[in-house]
């Protein structure tokens, strides 16, 4: 196996003399912090164990206890758990996630799936050694079900490490786990359990590829569609894993750091136990996936000592790289790959509701609004439990039977974000699309975001029913509006989308070959050119196409077509071709930070989170959901509740958001 951590064994090494620096450092009032840091993260751990050793023969004195005295808060932890040999790190990392009343779930996942064989039973030994107990009982006694299930079969350290593979076995592997989850209603998680819990990883990702041409989607979406909680994560993580540990680190340390505040607990276990095994790939991946290298990530959100600690493991800056190391071009490559071969079942979150009767959901809406005061509760039951189809027969009844409009007695009823909401849900599609893209130009200024998200993301068949719907309702062409609210380079990339006309179908390998070359020499050309060649392409050919001309475009520049949007353009134009890749590459992952995006942080971009919401609950708000609980490590819902409660007084507002948002993960 080829190491490529960060830390190694330090040349001419005297531990006895390590050892006196440190006491050095330790001894008098103060304590020289820089001193020790640089010592101990310059030193392999196995080094480490042999200054303990000396310290101990030189001055009578347990160094861990010396460096506990002396340290604090975050510096001391990452500090003595340097200090502390692997297996007796994973022990305590997992006695601590055990103990005490709560659980910590996303520790136990994290070392549990990513730990081969020889690492589980060292750990085990030490937890014995440390704490008198035996792992699987405490892990047991804390945990349940088919989670519980699945970290015992990891805990025995059985998982086939020979390497050999038996391709009349990965075939039956694939065969099973389709028929255990998609092909019935319901899931057989023992077969997933005993599948992945127990093959090599060699014989898994060709199982993996097996699977994608069965169930024309990758293992990990039919994790995410079949299960659910905890049990999901683990599996998810396990799944990941086998495709590439060093990609499952960098997810989880960029959850670790991203957002307001640090799960300092995550970013420093994960730096101590990759820091001498693969942290060099774990540089690579973060930097392939979000575009920015982990030492800049480390040095905006830490500071101090413990912020120079952690860059020593870290190891250096990728940023100042530029290009892909081959491993992670290799990645990449692979990673345009399964989203060109994976087939997303898309799945909504409304439905339409059973036993329908328009004219009795028109006679209760109209109820609820008569007389004094709203019942706000009985609208939102109605219009947010029931598909638009439905609710445009409401709309026809309420006329019917009552002679009034439903649209114009629910704004003089409701108001605020809730008016908005719910007369969002009532209009059609093409007519909410419509008026979307007209708030977005209303005004003195212009909301670009909106105008790229809406054409970014639609068919051509949507796009057309949006421009007759604009056209109906406010008497001039989208086209024309477009024209004369922006301008340049980002005015004819809207003006080309808003055509409808990109092309249907699948990949052209030749033509594709052929794009890439075109968009890797536009690089090389001025701003105008690059953008307008970029255009030609990003803006006209279908999504699969797209797909293969990405991956083709990593082979001829070593580089993501992402990095390149993000590094050679800028403002709106940068912008708009950056949702057209991140919608090609994962529509349901980039609806998924937009919405993050309009929650986080100092107050709501409430109109992106209607917009949202409402667009995209019959389509695949469910798949929206899975990716933003991937990515952001809390749920949709959840976000929601936290996030919409401060301007949202009464409530209604929020609870209709999670009606559309269909449930907790």
């Amino acid at each position: 196996m080829v190491f490529r951590g960060t830390i190694t064994d330090a040349p001419d090494f005297n531990p006895s003399a390590d050892a006196e620096t440190l006491y050095n450092a330790m001894k008098g009032i103060g304590s020289d912090k820089e001193a020790i840091l640089d010592l101990v993260t310059s030193r392999s751990n196995a080094q480490r164990q042999e200054i303990i050793a000396a310290y101990k023969c030189s001055f009578g004195k347990d160094l861990i206890d010396d460096l506990k005295y002396e340290l604090t808060g975050k510096f001391e932890r990452l500090i003595v758990s340097l200090m502390r040999t692997p297996p007796y790190h994973d022990a305590k990392e997992i006695h601590d996630a055990v103990k005490g009343a709560g659980t910590n779930e996303k520790c136990l996942i994290e070392i549990l799936a990513s730990r081969n064989s020889k690492q589980m039973h060292d750990m085990v030994a030490a937890y014995k050694d440390a704490y008198g107990r035996d792992m699987e009982e405490d892990i047991i006694t804390d945990t349940s079900g088919h989670f519980k299930k699945m970290l015992i079969v990891l805990l025995q350290g059985t998982r086939d490490e020979s390497g050999v593979v038996d391709a009349d076995l990965v075939e039956q592997d694939a065969k099973d786990l389709y028929a255990a989850g998609e092909e019935q209603w319901g899931t057989d998680e023992a077969k997933f359990i005993m599948i992945l819990g127990n093959r090599s990883v060699t014989h898994l990702r060709m199982v993996f590829d097996a699977y994608e041409k069965i169930a024309e989607m990758s293992i990990e979406d039919s994790i995410k569609n079949e299960l659910s909680g905890d049990f999901e994560r683990l599996m998810l993580a396990v799944a990941q894993c086998i495709r590439s540990v060093p990609m499952f680190f960098a997810k989880r340390l960029y959850k670790s750091m991203k957002g307001l505040g640090t799960a300092d607990n995550t970013l420093i276990r994960i730096m101590i136990s990759r820091s001498e095994t693969d942290m060099l790939d774990i540089r690579e991946c973060f930097r392939l996936q979000y575009e920015k290298s982990l030492y800049n990530m480390i040095v905006d959100d830490t500071s101090g000592d413990y912020k120079r600690t952690l860059l020593n493991l870290c190891g250096g800056d990728d940023d100042l790289a530029g290009e892909f190391f081959p491993e992670a071009a290799q990645m990449a490559y692979k990673m345009w790959e399964l989203s060109a071969m994976t087939k997303v079942q898309l799945r909504p979150t409304v439905r339409p509701a059973p036993n329908f009767d328009p004219a009795a959901d028109a006679q209760a809406l109209r109820k609820a609004m008569k007389g004094f005061g709203t019942d706000e509760d009985a609208i939102i039951d109605i219009v947010a439990r029931r598909s638009n189809a439905q609710r445009q027969e409401i709309r026809q009844s309420f006329k019917s039977l009552l002679g009034r409009d439903l649209i114009k007695d629910l704004k003089s009823e409701l108001s605020k974000n809730l008016e908005r909401l719910i007369i969002g849900l009532m209009l059609t599609p093409a007519e909410f699309d419509a008026k979307m893209m007209q708030k977005a130009m209303e005004g003195a200024g212009t909301d670009e975001h909106a105008l790229i998200e809406i054409l970014a993301t639609r068919s051509n068949e949507q796009i057309h029913a949006m421009n007759a719907a604009y056209r109906n309702a406010y008497k001039k062409s989208l086209e024309e509006a477009i024209q004369s609210d922006t301008s340049g380079h980002f005015c004819r990339i809207l003006v080309s989308l808003v055509q409808g006309a990109r092309e249907e179908g699948p990949a052209d390998l030749e033509r594709a070959d052929a794009d890439a070359q075109e968009l890797a020499n536009a690089c090389n050309a001025d701003s105008d050119d690059m953008e307008m060649k970029f255009m030609s392409i990003l803006c006209t050919r279908s999504f699969s196409h797209l797909r293969k001309v990405f991956q083709e475009f990593v082979r001829y520049t070593n580089k993501d077509i992402e990095q390149i949007i993000k590094k050679e353009m800028s403002g709106d134009v940068k912008n708009a071709f950056y949702a057209i890749v991140r919608s090609v590459k994962n529509q349901p992952s980039y609806f998924a930070d937009r919405l993050y995006k309009a929650m986080k942080g100092l107050g709501t971009d409430d109109r992106a989170l209607i917009r949202i919401m409402v667009s995209r609950c019959e389509i695949d708000l469910f798949n929206i959901r899975k990716e933003f609980k991937e990515t952001h490590d809390v749920s949709l819902h959840e976000f929601i509740q936290v996030e919409t409660m401060i301007g949202d007084t009464s409530g209604d507002y929020r609870k209709t958001l999670l009606v559309l948002c269909g449930g907790e993960d």
